[in-house]
């Protein structure tokens, strides 16, 4: 009887040990943070590299040679169409045309007098005193001398024009560039005096990739993006412009050393802060549909490879590599990745493949994504 005794109480002991072992284990086993993927239809803003032109832009070059006599305007100024530029030394082209009148008078009267002789001549050949052959004669030169009339004509309204392009007026309404020339210099024929731009609206011109044309076609044909898309502009200081602009057209043909091609989107300019030739970042939301979102905070990396911990029907937590298509704010934007699956959140650096956890669900974080829905 003792016996039994003996071996009731040891076995009594194991289990007690067993028990309190198990025990143990389930107190070590971590009780961490779970929370299941989802996939949303987000908006990913992509930044473009820009060159901003004004919408109307002229250079104003001379169209003749000459000193520069006047200069009736400054660097920066607002001028209005019609409005006078610079005067180039004109004396010259005065002449010219005073010299080209003089000729046209003269061809003129040259060709009266064989109009004379011509008339002379027929009135002595109806009498037979001459034969018609002079008179054949006199007509050609009658000819001659009303072409000389068309050619003096025309070297008239040429001279006229070169001293019109003696003084250079504003085409448009506009801002005048900087003037190189001062008072006195002498000007050559197609040198730029200075250059006028309306920035009351601009174009900036952004170039994208095959790929990206191609996408944006896509969504432009199934309305997933309205016929005016959008854009926003980011400056060179990093601030955002305060108007919003859209895509108005691209060019024709794919540039073959880069592969990309130009679109142009314009945008209103009323305070005059874009000018032609700055540079700037355009942001253009591009439409994702059930994008994956793994928060930061929940992967890690191992040989430039990116890895979240996934949670198993088991609640054994399994080491898991996957690629990042993108970044969108806090989070990564993952392909190999599927809607539903548990990932850890949180305590990777004590967490080894395998290990058992204690999942404590949590929601997704989803305050600051955007959803399709909600896209402009």
């Amino acid at each position: 009887m003792q016996k039994k005794s003996v071996v009731l109480f040891s076995v009594l002991c194991i289990l007690a040990a067993c028990n309190n072992a198990n025990k143990k284990r389930e107190r070590d086993i971590p009780e961490l943070r779970v929370m299941a993927l989802q996939a949303k239809d987000i908006s990913l803003p992509k930044g473009y590299i820009c060159e901003i032109n004004a919408v109307h832009y002229v250079e104003i070059h001379a169209r003749v040679q000459g000193y520069l006599d006047e200069i009736y305007v400054d660097e920066g100024q607002w001028v209005k169409k019609g409005q006078p530029l610079f005067r180039i030394s004109s004396n010259e082209y005065k002449e010219m045309v005073s010299k080209a009148e003089a000729n046209l008078q003269r061809a003129i009267a040259e060709a009266k007098t064989k109009e004379l002789e011509v008339d002379r001549i027929k009135l002595m050949v109806d009498k037979k005193i001459i034969s018609s052959t002079e008179l054949e004669v006199a007509k050609a030169k009658k000819q001659a001398a009303e072409s000389g009339i068309a050619e003096a004509k025309s070297v008239l309204q040429n001279a006229r024009i070169n001293l019109n392009y003696t003084f250079i007026r504003a085409t448009f309404d506009g801002i005048v560039d900087r003037i190189p020339f001062k008072i006195g210099s002498l000007i050559n024929s197609g040198t730029l005096l200075t250059s006028v731009s309306n920035i009351d609206e601009v174009f900036a011109y952004f170039r994208v990739s095959e790929s990206e044309y191609l996408a944006f076609q896509h969504a432009a044909r199934t309305n997933a993006i309205p016929k005016k898309q959008r854009v926003s502009l980011i400056l060179a200081d990093g601030s955002s412009y305060p108007h919003t602009g859209y895509v108005e057209t691209m060019e024709g043909d794919f540039d073959k050393q880069t592969g990309s091609i130009a679109f142009r989107a314009r945008f209103k300019n009323p305070d005059k802060l874009l000018k032609h030739g700055s540079s700037g970042k355009i942001l253009i939301q591009k439409i994702l549909e059930d994008a994956v979102l793994v928060p930061q905070q929940s992967t890690f990396t191992i040989q430039d490879k990116n890895y979240v911990f996934i949670l198993n029907q088991k609640n054994v937590a399994k080491a898991k590599s996957f690629d990042v298509v993108d970044r969108y704010e806090k989070y990564f934007i993952a392909r190999d990745l599927e809607e539903g699956q548990k990932i850890i959140i949180e305590g990777l650096q004590q967490l080894r493949d395998g290990a058992p956890v204690k999942p404590k669900l949590v929601q997704a974080d989803t305050a600051r994504i955007s959803r399709l829905s909600s896209i402009e």
